[in-house]
């Protein structure tokens, strides 16, 4: 038996070879046999009359899927930056320090000065001056008598420099009476105590005491 290898291998082969159609469709394939034994093959073309035919339908093979590059993988999101804490707050006081240690020098003298009735009170001043203390005033008979007259008598209140160590409690301790002072004065003399107690506070502070 002779086959014929004519246009329709190539057509088979072109068939096999061509760009895939859709899934569903298919080439036919006929198988041709003519009285003398000869054999044709051919595709989508029926076998001429008088030859044996043998159909056979082949399917195409599925498209191959569109290429497509491989995602990128997305880089980790960096961590969150961490927060600063808070800075601290540092307290304040009367006497807090505004200068270095080594700048601070020691606070001026104070004097602790006894009054002629036993009273005391603290002062920078060494030699208060005199003060006139009024006496009570009688008749001749002995009697207090106001309307005699007024007589007083000079006084010097007596003063003592307090210790270099005791120098700093002393301050600190004048500068709560000042504050006192001030905040129950009258209205008339409020701004000088008022002055007065932060005069005092600034030696406090700026003093070796302020350490």
């Amino acid at each position: 038996m002779r086959v014929a290898a004519g246009p329709a291998l190539l057509l088979i082969a072109s068939a096999l070879l061509a760009p895939a159609r859709a899934p569903a469709a298919g080439v036919v394939i006929y198988r041709c046999t003519d009285a003398f034994g000869a054999l044709t093959v051919q595709n989508d073309v029926p076998c001429p009359k008088g030859s044996r035919q043998k159909k056979q339908v082949i399917q195409a093979p599925p498209p191959m899927p569109a290429y497509r590059p491989p995602a990128r993988a997305s880089a980790p999101a960096p961590p969150p930056a961490a927060l600063a804490p808070p800075a601290a707050v540092q307290p304040t006081a009367p006497w807090a320090p505004a200068i270095a240690d080594a700048d601070r020098l020691p606070p001026p003298a104070l004097f602790q000065c006894n009054t002629y009735d036993n009273d005391s009170y603290l002062s920078e001043n060494p030699s208060p001056a005199p003060r006139c203390v009024r006496l009570q005033t009688t008749d001749m008979a002995g009697t207090a008598d106001d309307n005699v007259g007024v007589a007083c008598q000079m006084v010097t209140d007596q003063c003592q420099r307090i210790a270099d160590g005791a120098a700093c409690a002393a301050w600190k301790q004048r500068l709560r009476e000042l504050e006192a002072g001030w905040k129950f004065a009258r209205a008339g003399d409020a701004d000088a105590a008022k002055a007065e107690y932060e005069r005092a506070q600034k030696i406090v502070r700026d003093s070796t005491c302020g350490r």
